[in-house]
C-alpha cells in the first residue's frame, strides 16, 4: 500500500472509535497482534473486542484530536503521537491539563499486511484521570498530589 493509504486506514480507525462503530474491527486482521498497557498483549479481534469492553466500561466518551496528530510512516508502519480525552464512567473529564494532557504516550505503531492492521502497540498512561496519586506525587515532587 502507498503511504497515504495507510495514513487514510489509521484516521479512520481514530474515527470509528470516536464514533463508538464496531465496524473498526473490519481494519483488522483475524489474528492482529495488539499491546496496550495494563492490558498487556493478546492475539485476535477476539482480544481487541474484549479490551473494548473493558476499556468501555470505565469510559462514557473517548475523543482523539485528529487534525492535531504527528504521523510518521515507515515502509508499511504508521506512527501516529496525538492527544486524546473523554469522559469516564463516572462523570470525571480528562485530560485535567495539570498533570495528565491526554497524549497517548510518544507512539501508537500500527504494522499493516495487505489492507489490514496486523499489529498495533498502544503506548499510553491508562490513568487517564489521574488518580494513581502515589506515582504522581513521586513523578511531580509532591505538588500534584
Amino acid at each position: 500500500m502507498k503511504k497515504d493509504d495507510l495514513v487514510e486506514l489509521v484516521v479512520k480507525y481514530f474515527e470509528k472509535v470516536d464514533a463508538g462503530a464496531p465496524s473498526y474491527l473490519d481494519l483488522f486482521s483475524e489474528d492482529v497482534d495488539f499491546f496496550f498497557p495494563k492490558f498487556g498483549q493478546a492475539k485476535g479481534k477476539d482480544a481487541l473486542v474484549e479490551f473494548g469492553n473493558r476499556i468501555g466500561s470505565s469510559l462514557t466518551s473517548i475523543w482523539h484530536n485528529i487534525d492535531g496528530f504527528q504521523i510518521t510512516t515507515a515502509g508499511n508502519k504508521v506512527i501516529v503521537e496525538g492527544q486524546e480525552g473523554g469522559v469516564m464512567s463516572d462523570g470525571t473529564s480528562w485530560p485535567d491539563n495539570n498533570v495528565s494532557t491526554g497524549r497517548f504516550c510518544s507512539v501508537f505503531v500500527f504494522e499493516f499486511e495487505g489492507k489490514r492492521i496486523s499489529r498495533m502497540y498502544v503506548y499510553v498512561d491508562p490513568d487517564f484521570p489521574s488518580r494513581d496519586l502515589e506515582r504522581i506525587s513521586v513523578l511531580s515532587g509532591g505538588s500534584n498530589a
